[in-house]
């Protein structure tokens, strides 16, 4: 069985046991946590239950393995002729987790 869902304005196709990386949640490494936004779930065989947007009851449980760093992402600014050039680096702060089951009720 898998599942869509949402989290930090991006969708994700999950599955029991699955590892994903999502943008920083506030919970702490260690914790289990359930997120409510499936907009869809599907199984092999079987006929995948679209939501309108969310789907009713369904939610899929997750562990939080840790909380971490994204890797660091150069944004280089520049305007020809002008002598104008900017540097800038960015790390996003993303929170790693480890699907542990999907239930429709």
């Amino acid at each position: 069985m898998f599942a869509v869902i949402k989290t930090g304005g991006k969708q994700y196709r999950v599955a029991a046991g699955d590892v994903i990386k999502v943008e920083r949640l506030e919970v702490e490494a260690g914790s289990t946590i359930a997120l409510e936004n499936v907009l869809m779930l599907g199984g092999e065989g079987a006929d995948a239950t679209i939501g309108t947007p969310l789907v009713a009851g369904a939610s899929v449980a997750a562990e939080v393995i840790a909380q971490d760093r994204g890797p660091k992402i150069i944004v280089f600014k520049k305007k020809r002729r002008q002598n104008y050039r900017r540097k800038n680096g960015h790390r996003q702060d993303i929170t790693v987790l480890r699907i542990t089951g999907i239930s429709a009720a």
